[in-house]
């Protein structure tokens, strides 16, 4: 199983599943294991071969499931767990029950598992803005993840290169920013060269209200971010008057930073709240909203006398405390709407952040371990070994990626939570997420490369704790449900030879290095300047 019980006995006996069995138990539990098994078509009723029962005695997560002569019984410490508990009911059948059947017949194997997640926080992140993905490849992101008990969703919704959600306050952002007229296909540091062909699209209002729905029912929250006040040039191709210099500027074309960005000024403020109530409004409760504040280019700031003047009128000198003090209004903002900011850890190195903000450090453990010092919450995002847009091999076989290399290997030795961290640091981590940027990702097909099986490990170590020495076998036995599934993943021993598209060019952005310069940069308080 993908990822590892926490407690798993074999038991004599076995028992039969047809498709039509009847489940019974409270109907919100009932629902649940009904949804993780669509396979079974399971009926409820007042008793039958699968019962549940809710324990208020385990985590709300937390489920014990046994397989007997019998039936199956499951005991639930609420509805997330009745969920999980059907997910490894379905991963106990055939790899066969993963592909749709007019009727089925499965043989569920004996055993007692008692199990629950390491950490709250197991997480994918998209980025939408690069390349789009449409909703159907959101929703089924969705239940991928939730075939894996990964549970939140970082929707990178807006960058310099496009912005993906309708606004029905400003229209222009999905009329305008939605789209570019061409992208660049250069490799990195060559001349640059553009396909000439127009990318776009977004969400509507009604599309994210059902992402966000569809991701409720499968224990998936979804975090969305809106990047400020970097990453801003789609936005000000819509609306220049919130920028800094007032001045019209492209969607961004070419991968990289922009040195466009955001006033600090209160209509800057007044328009990202309005955008914040319309994007709450359709995703419904929405704990955690992402609020960006990474490779902030500040010189459009310090040569502005109207933004130094303001900053001075708020007690603050120069553009490095007033980058703190914006992204800290944009979280006061947030949490009177019940949702908690979460930043990149540029923002919590520029300092003033709220207590309750939660940082990811993408630029290394060490900045991670800083922000939980000094008591944030923090979600492990480091570059090495979770940004999946690296290459698995330093090899041209692999398609065209950013750098070199990140292996299902290095995720699988990953710990969240480092052991020469103090115990009060240690408790402060979430759990951990990858990141799927899209730069070279231009289609569902290669994000399925990327994410796959990588996610399978991040799985593991955020739910199961450390990998076992059963896992290599584990891991090619999982395989088989991909297939079933019909996902499109890296091969163990490297790709099919329609995967490899434009061939990668090995050593060119080592991660090594990359994450020595990276951790070095996390020590400037004005280390918000592009890192890369």
């Amino acid at each position: 199983m993908i990822p590892r019980p926490a407690h798993l006995s074999e038991l004599s006996g076995s028992f039969e599943l047809t498709s039509g069995a009847v489940i019974s138990g409270p109907a919100d539990l009932v629902d649940a294991v009904r949804l993780a098994l669509p396979v079974l078509d399971l009926r409820p009723g007042d008793s039958g071969e699968i019962d549940i029962r809710l324990d208020p005695e385990l985590g709300a997560e937390a489920y014990r499931l046994t397989v007997g002569s019998r039936g199956v019984e499951i005991a639930a410490g609420g509805r997330a767990g009745a969920f999980y508990a059907g997910q490894t009911l379905h991963q106990l059948l055939p790899d066969a029950s993963y592909r749709w059947s007019a009727h089925s017949s499965w043989q569920v194997p004996g055993v007692r598992i008692e199990d629950s997640p390491r950490y709250s926080w197991r997480g994918l992140h998209l980025d939408v803005a690069r390349h789009f993905s449409p909703k159907r490849e959101v929703l089924r992101m969705i239940d991928l993840m939730a075939v894996h008990k990964l549970n939140r969703l970082h929707l990178h919704l807006v960058d310099d290169q496009g912005w993906r959600v309708e606004s029905r306050a400003f229209p222009r952002l999905h009329e305008v920013a939605s789209h570019r007229p061409r992208t660049v296909s250069s490799y990195w540091r060559e001349e640059e060269t553009y396909d000439d062909i127009p990318h776009g699209g977004y969400y509507s209002l009604n599309d994210l209200a059902e992402i966000g729905a569809y991701a409720r029912a499968r224990e998936v929250v979804v975090v969305p971010e809106i990047d400020v006040p970097g990453h801003a040039s789609a936005i000000l191709a819509a609306y220049p008057e919130f920028g800094a210099t007032g001045e019209p500027v492209p969607v961004l074309e070419r991968w990289g930073i922009s040195p466009a960005i955001l006033s600090p000024l209160p209509p800057t403020i007044e328009f990202l709240t309005t955008i914040f109530d319309e994007v709450l409004g359709a995703l419904g409760e929405t704990p955690y909203f992402h609020v960006g504040g990474d490779e902030v280019v500040l010189d459009q700031w310090s040569e502005s006398d109207e933004i130094i003047a303001y900053g001075k009128s708020l007690g603050l000198e120069g553009a490095a405390e007033l980058h703190a003090w914006f992204l800290r209004k944009l979280a006061d903002v947030l949490a009177g709407r019940g949702s908690r900011a979460v930043v990149w850890d540029e923002a919590f190195v520029a300092g003033d952040l709220r207590q309750d903000t939660v940082v990811m450090p993408w630029r290394g453990m060490g900045v991670g371990r800083r922000a939980a010092a000094a008591g944030h919450d923090v979600i492990a995002t480091p570059v090495f070994p979770l940004y999946f847009d690296y290459a698995e091999a330093s090899t041209v076989e692999e398609p065209m990626s950013i750098g070199d290399a990140i292996s299902v290997g290095d995720v699988a030795a990953f710990d969240p939570a480092p052991s020469a961290w103090s115990e009060q640091e240690r408790e402060r981590v979430l759990g951990a997420q990858a990141q799927l940027w899209s730069e070279r990702t231009p289609d569902a097909r290669v994000l399925d490369y990327r994410a796959w099986p990588r996610a399978c490990a991040l799985a593991e170590i955020t739910w199961s704790g450390p990998v076992s020495a059963d896992f290599d076998g584990r891991l090619e036995a999982h395989l088989g449900r991909l297939d079933a599934l019909g996902v499109e993943y890296r091969p163990l021993n490297g790709p099919h030879p329609w995967q490899r598209r434009r061939p990668h060019r090995p050593a060119v952005v080592p991660v090594v290095a990359a994450m020595e310069r990276l951790e070095e940069m996390t020590r400037s308080a004005h280390s918000t300047r592009p890192s890369v």
